[in-house]
Parts: structure tokens; C-alpha cells; sequence
């Protein structure tokens, strides 16, 4: 079997209480208007790929619990390959968006990448966190992507292998810890000294990227914020998407932060990620 990017970091089963009217007190309840399940975690960058028209794959290994066989339903339904076999249990994500941000909580095992299931795919590309880029097999363009705890760990001491993939995506704190930069177009020039392209998102404030000593910009459209759970792995999808198709920086730049943007209207990224034109 063939795709065109795996996406080797874990997934989750996501449960969204839409409509809430604030986030709960110490030994408070509050009452949601919805509860949502959707995929969640490298999940969402899956399926924006996927309804942007590329072959995706996820390798994290599900559980045969509810949660696990939920989610092989739903990515399946998307045409997104899941590649890996049964892992105990499945990761599971309480989403609470509130006043146009999110609190999260969630249960997760130890994360592995499995090199296996990425050698018997062949993707033309993988999305993988910056911390495991070593369990990539050689041959496929490896985006690296970040989260909160390994920009912590990693602040000011990147990964050696970085410079081998193509790409480096992060937000706005992500790029500040990693780099001591607060300035976002500063930081994505700092990152990319190690990495051929530098990415890093700022929300409503768009995207700025850095390669080749140039730095290029895109702003975000207007929109009212209801969900921005995944806004930063659709923005991924997009990204690589563009990338893929061989557009511009400029141009992939401008496409991602607008699809990652339009997604924030809805609760759940999987429902916000909108499908080729």
C-alpha cells in the first residue's frame, strides 16, 4: 500500500461540550449545549489532507476499547488509512471551548512512532513531532510539528536531525520557547538556521515563514472563533498540501492560514476542515 503522508504522532478521540457558558469552578457543573466526538491529535491533520485530496495514513495504535473502535470508524469513513495495529488503550482528549479558546484535557500513553508501518507505506511525505524525527526511515519529506512539552524540553537545544526535513512548524509560544525570540518573524529566522523553511502561526494574526534568509507573510480572514481546537494541524494539512502541489511559499502560506482559519467556525476541527474545491 502507497500513501502520500503518514502521520506518525498520535490520535485522539476527541469529546467536545459545545455551548458552554464558562468553564467549570472547583467542584462546579456546568452543562454544555452538544457533546461532539471526533478524531483529534494528528488525527485532524489527517483528514484535512485527505478532503484536500491526497492519500493519508495514520500509524498510532489503537486500542480495542470504545474510544479505539470509534475512531477507526471515523477515519476510516474519511478514506484515512489507519496503518498500525492495537495498543491497550486509546488516547482520549475533553475538549471545553469557551470566549473563542479551548481547555483541554487528556489521557495519553507514551507516544512511539512505528517504523514499520512507515516503511511498509512509503509516503511520498510525513508529518511527525520534532522530537521523534529520528524514527523516520529515510526517503519521504518529513514535516516536523511541535507541541507544548517538547518546546519546553527543546528550548534552546533542537534536535540534530532537524536539518533534515523539510520543514519546521510551530506557533507562536512554541517558536518563543524554542528560540527565546518573542518576535515571530524573528523566531522563524532563527529556527530557520536549522531547518530549510521555519513556519510559525499566530492565530487570528495569520502566519509568517522564513526560508533562505526571506521572510513571507499571510494574513488571516475575519472570522467569530467558536472551536480553534486543531486550527494549527489544519493549517499543517494545508501546508503540506501546497507543498506537494509544488506552489509557492508565499502561496502555501496564504492557503493554510485561510483553511486553518475558516475552521474555527464550528466546534471540532474534523467538522471545520473543509474539502477541495
Amino acid at each position: 500500500m502507497t500513501v502520500d503522508v503518514v502521520c506518525a504522532d498520535p490520535v485522539f478521540l476527541d469529546l467536545t461540550f459545545a455551548g458552554l457558558p464558562g468553564l467549570p469552578p472547583s467542584g462546579g457543573e456546568l452543562f454544555a449545549d452538544d457533546l461532539h466526538l471526533s478524531p483529534g491529535g494528528a488525527a485532524i491533520t489527517a483528514i484535512g489532507l485527505a478532503r484536500l485530496g491526497l492519500r493519508a495514513a495514520v500509524t498510532a495504535a489503537l486500542g480495542s476499547d470504545v474510544a479505539g473502535r470509534t475512531l477507526r470508524e471515523l477515519l476510516e469513513a474519511e478514506g484515512v488509512t489507519c496503518a498500525a495495529g492495537e495498543a491497550a488503550r486509546t488516547p482520549v482528549t475533553v475538549v471545553l471551548p469557551f470566549a473563542g479558546d479551548r481547555a483541554m484535557v487528556s489521557y495519553a500513553p507514551p507516544p512511539e512512532v512505528d517504523r514499520g508501518a512507515l516503511e511498509r507505506l512509503g509516503p511520498r511525505a510525513v508529518v511527525v513531532a520534532l522530537d521523534r524525527l529520528e524514527a523516520v526511515p529515510a526517503g519521504p519529506l518529513v514535516y516536523a510539528v511541535v507541541a507544548d512539552p517538547q518546546a519546553h524540553r527543546l528550548a534552546g537545544a533542537l534536535p540534530r536531525g532537524l536539518a533534515a526535513a523539510r520543514a519546521l512548524l510551530a506557533n507562536r509560544s512554541e517558536a518563543e520557547r524554542l528560540t527565546g525570540r518573542p518576535d515571530p518573524e524573528e523566531a522563524a529566522l532563527a529556527l530557520a538556521a536549522h531547518v530549510p523553511t521555519a513556519v510559525v502561526t499566530c492565530g487570528p494574526d495569520g502566519a509568517v515563514a522564513a526560508s533562505d534568509g526571506s521572510v513571507h507573510s499571510a494574513t488571516a480572514p475575519p472570522v467569530e472563533a467558536v472551536d480553534t481546537t486543531g486550527a494549527g494541524d489544519l493549517f499543517t494539512a494545508a501546508y503540506v498540501w501546497g507543498d506537494l502541489a509544488g506552489l509557492p511559499l508565499e502561496e502555501r502560506l496564504r492557503r493554510a492560514v485561510a483553511y486553518a482559519s475558516l475552521s474555527v467556525r464550528v466546534p471540532t476541527a474534523a467538522a471545520g476542515a473543509a474539502y477541495e474545491a
